[in-house]
């Protein structure tokens, strides 16, 4: 994974700097030593920016499998939207979203739901020249390990990773963080929509709470980018969520559920027409 190449090589560029620097006069050190540092946070900031920010939707939907809820049929974001996007905004958020489906599917095993949601982000992804990520080989992948949820979680990771780092060393960090947040919302609905009454279900309360934290972790990386007027217009339609994500204390109640069910619907309503 990329954070485990950070963690071996900023360490190891830190030694080589230090060991270069050590037969220099005290002042030629310490300008040496500044110099290291800010090469060593440039290239850190070089490699975090590359590496998807948020725990995935595939995650996510593990935490649901694991609380033993079922598989609901016609929840997701139908396949036959995506010829509803032509703008690169419009496509960067709902190849997101479709990201959240595919796990979704996935990792509940609907192998013909696997199949149609790896053909909507294909066809997303290839708009978004990204054709190489969700190709054939994936799907084989995922066909491996259907009985594995652990690996298929990975897998799913790595291709959101590739996602993420495609955009962005392309110069489209807004579209990389669209492609988050499209993924967040639907990530969310589908965990307030896995029963008619999800406040009833057990676990959904901690879940809800831990989507709190990266949610603000969402709106943190986003600030630098809030000019683009698409990263703008994508904050701006998530501030019911953020109003009841401010209200909420350590632990929710059933009220608290349902207007966070509320403000979910709102928003994705608003993303996925």
């Amino acid at each position: 994974m990329k954070k485990t190449f950070a963690g071996v090589i900023l360490p190891l560029l830190i030694i080589s700097f230090t060991c270069f620097t050590s037969c220099k006069d005290k002042t030629a050190v310490k300008q040496q030593k500044k110099a290291e540092k800010e090469e060593v946070k440039t290239i850190e900031k070089q490699i975090e920016t590359n590496v998807y920010p948020l725990p995935t939707s595939a995650a996510v939907i593990k935490m649901l499998t694991e609380l033993e809820v079922g598989y609901i049929i016609g929840i997701s974001n139908p396949v036959e939207n995506t010829k509803k996007y032509f703008s690169s905004s419009t496509r960067a958020i709902n190849l997101g979203v479709f990201g959240a489906d595919l796990s979704y599917a996935t990792l509940y095993n609907i192998q013909q739901e696997v199949i149609n949601y790896l053909n909507a982000i294909r066809t997303l992804s290839n708009e978004l020249n990204m054709s190489k990520i969700y190709n054939a080989d994936l799907y084989d992948k995922i066909k491996q390990n259907f009985d594995n949820r652990d690996e298929l979680v990975k897998i799913l990771t790595n291709a959101f990773n590739d996602t993420y780092a495609y955009l962005s060393d392309n110069d489209q960090q807004p579209l990389a963080l669209l492609v988050v947040g499209g993924a967040w919302v639907e990530g969310m609905y589908l965990t307030t929509h896995v029963s008619e009454a999800a406040y009833q279900v057990a676990g959904i309360s901690k879940v809800l709470l831990e989507q709190k934290k990266s949610f603000e972790l969402f709106l943190e990386i986003t600030k630098p980018y809030i000019t683009d007027p698409s990263v703008s217009d994508f904050v701006k339609r998530l501030e019911p969520v953020k109003k009841v994500y401010e209200g909420l204390g350590t632990s929710l109640t059933e009220q608290n559920i349902k207007d966070i069910t509320t403000s979910i619907v709102g928003v994705r309503d608003q993303i996925v027409q």
